[in-house]
């Protein structure tokens, strides 16, 4: 999002990285905290319905209400980024210049990283082994084609959102929090039962590399699809809005 007063990049690298670092935690915290309490307190034949309904829910709206009120706590200093396929939109959409830009993507992956790592401290091994630290990873039968395609359709409908409600002028201030929270939940709603729901390469990438350092399962052969079909979204939705945004000049 375009910011509405100015601060130095510091200012504005430390409000990514707290950002990042709480959507990551508090959203991949609720889908590990979900899997732990299917399986400890759910008998095993139930668990595939209501276990896997339970995780869809938390990791979709943990991550869409984490969204919204981080971002109305730093959207005024960095513009509430906490996601490099919304700054890759910005980037080539020229609102967020190139040296911003690369530093707020590192500045992303690494407050990402420190959540999926405060998280194994948390939780621990059963978090690694039953919860996978949230790694997403493509369903049974989802090919990498078809789960690349679903991750940047909900990319997509993000980076709109953001383009339509935090960056262009016109739009009311007031909601954007909102929307774009709404809009994370909705996205991943969408993608649970197919991709577990990333649309962020940050936290994509962040509980694969920590889950296999602390012995868990190698997710990282799928990070690819995080990474392509989040960046090919937000990409294609900035440049669309940047065209359709624009008013007919008299």
């Amino acid at each position: 999002m375009v910011d509405k007063m100015e601060y130095n990049l510091s200012r504005k690298l430390i409000a990514e990285f707290v950002g990042t670092f709480m959507l990551v935690l508090m959203g991949t915290g609720s889908a590990i905290g979900a899997a732990l309490i299917v399986h400890q307190y759910i008998p095993s034949g139930a668990i595939g319905a209501l276990g896997g309904f339970t995780e869809w829910l938390a990791v979709s709206w943990g991550f869409g209400i984490t969204a919204a009120v981080v971002i109305y706590a730093i959207g005024k200093i960095s513009g509430g980024h906490i996601n490099p396929a919304v700054t890759i939109g910005l980037l080539v959409t020229k609102n967020i210049s190139l040296k911003d830009g690369i530093a707020y993507i590192i500045v992303q992956f690494i407050g990402a990283i420190v959540a999926s790592l405060s998280l194994f401290i948390i939780f621990g091994d059963p978090g690694v082994i039953i919860g996978h630290l949230g790694a997403n990873a493509p369903a049974a039968g989802v090919s990498s084609i078809q789960a690349i395609f679903a991750e940047a359709i909900g990319t997509f409908l993000l980076v709109l959102v953001v383009m339509g409600v935090a960056v262009d002028k016109k739009a009311d201030s007031g909601v954007y929090g909102i929307a774009i929270g709404l809009a994370i939940g909705i996205s991943l709603t969408f993608l649970g039962p197919l991709t577990g729901g990333c649309i962020n390469p940050a936290r994509g990438f962040s509980p694969m590399l920590i889950a296999y350092l602390a012995g868990g399962p190698n997710l990282l052969g799928t990070y690819p699809i995080f990474l392509i079909g989040p960046i090919v979204g937000g990409i294609v939705a900035a440049l669309l809005y940047s065209y359709i945004g624009k008013p007919n000049e008299e």
